[in-house]
């Protein structure tokens, strides 16, 4: 679909050159109006109460999943961290999932002390090696009604998994929920740049999109970790596809289609920044070049989506992909105007109509940042505002990877390495805070 439409935009450029230009820059124009409405649409639309959710008559049987892959040094970590979830331990089993070639995180696992619901599980040698593939041999072993993935810098409220028993045992039809994740601040405070658009980015999606598309009843791309899952409903839309290399956000759309319902948790799961460029930037990579498979994939069949889905798909996966491709041409085309404007002194020769658009745009995502961060609990500033731009054009640079990824290596796991001494940082300053609103 995406090939015949840029192969139909190339033709028409060649024989209708001008037309061609006049008709692709309106249709940007109207995709920013659209995404700014549809952002401010999302932040009032999270403003809705969540409705309370009465505890259930008996707490179901629920299933905690763990993939792990070379992550010795957080082993002990995480194994602390899961061990404070609070729920009744009889209806609680867990599962390490390791991979079989990676002793020194078994050796690890095995040294480290756990609880007696949590066991070591390890996935036979196979292809391709990605995550979801370790959570489907571990869903063959799930015995739980419920069931939940972390990863392994997660850690999630110890209230969490209540909180969603509680709200699946009134609704037969939610497939599952999201909890919002939320970025632990190192030494004090968020202090890089990358560090703190990072965190601003999670809040707008974590605090304001998702609940809001939540609350619109509209599917979502679902969080690589945190989610909680109906158990027979993830077996009933055949678990996740081991082949996406963002099998979460594939799922959410799956799901809908399946005919199952999503919501929101509001209990968080901690998470560390990545860090730095070198960091940061493969995670990106990997999850633009699943959004590109995801789309791929759910615009084979777009009826099965419904208009709901179809829209959601559009505005979520959709204006990512394209968000990231123009991000960094739009704001060199902004200072290569400016700058041979003041060269010959003259004013920029710029349409006043398109820097009203992009300004609305960018108040929008400002806006979407602002309202996540105040629930998050982070400090975002006017020099963050002014930085986000910045933030923004990275993204071009990870989608020109992605693109490239998707075809030469499209199932190759590009993982996000963890720190143990950065996210045991991050875990202080957490608990120290925490500490202080409890006083």
């Amino acid at each position: 679909m995406v090939a015949s439409l840029a192969t139909a935009l190339v033709a028409a450029g060649i024989v209708w050159p001008r037309s061609t230009l006049s008709a692709s820059f309106i249709g940007i124009q109207m995709g920013f109006v659209a995404s700014a409405l549809w952002r401010a649409a999302l932040v009032i639309a999270s403003l809705r109460p969540t409705p309370s959710s009465p505890k259930p008559s008996r707490w179901p049987r629920y299933t905690i999943l763990a993939a792990l892959h070379d992550e010795a040094a957080v082993v002990p970590q995480l194994i602390q961290r899961l061990s404070k979830i609070d729920y009744p331990r009889r209806q609680l089993e867990g599962f390490l999932v390791l991979e079989a070639h990676d002793q020194a995180t078994i050796n690890a696992a095995k040294a480290a002390r756990r609880p007696g619901w949590l066991r070591i599980l390890v996935v036979p040698p196979g292809a391709p090696q990605t995550k979801p593939r370790a959570l489907n041999h571990a869903l063959a072993f799930a015995t739980g009604e419920l069931l939940t993935i972390y990863d392994a810098e997660d850690e999630p409220d110890p209230g969490q998994l209540r909180e969603a028993a509680s709200r699946f045992a009134g609704q037969p039809q939610l497939g599952c929920l999201q909890a919002p994740l939320r970025i632990r601040r190192r030494n004090a405070e968020l202090s890089t740049f990358l560090d703190r658009q990072f965190a601003f980015e999670y809040a707008a999606l974590f605090e304001v999109n998702l609940p809001g598309m939540a609350k619109l009843n509209l599917p979502f791309p679902l969080g690589g970790t945190s989610n909680h899952l109906r158990t027979a409903a993830l077996r009933r839309v055949g678990g996740w596809d081991a082949y996406n290399v963002t099998e979460d956000a594939d799922l959410g759309f799956r799901l809908w289609s399946a005919g199952w319902r999503l919501g929101v948790l509001e209990s968080p799961t901690w998470e560390a920044p990545p860090g730095a460029l070198e960091r940061w930037l493969p995670q990106r990579t990997r999850w633009l070049k699943g959004y590109m498979q995801t789309w791929g994939v759910h615009t084979r069949a777009p009826r099965a989506l419904g208009r709901r889905g179809q829209l959601s798909l559009v505005m979520t996966l959709g204006a990512a992909i394209v968000s990231a491709a123009s991000h960094a041409p739009t704001l060199a085309w902004l200072i290569v105007a400016l700058m041979v404007a003041l060269n010959i002194g003259m004013a920029p020769v710029v349409p006043l109509a398109s820097f009203a658009v992009l300004a609305v745009g960018v108040i929008a995502a400002w806006m979407g940042c602002a309202a996540g961060a105040k629930r998050a609990g982070q400090d975002y500033r006017l020099t963050d505002m002014l930085a986000a731009p910045a933030y923004w054009s990275l993204l071009s640079l990870a989608f020109i990877h992605a693109l490239w990824r998707l075809i030469v290596a499209p199932y190759a796991w590009d993982k996000t390495a963890h720190d143990a001494e950065i996210d045991a940082e991050c875990t202080s300053v957490m608990t120290v805070d925490a500490g202080r609103e409890a006083a």
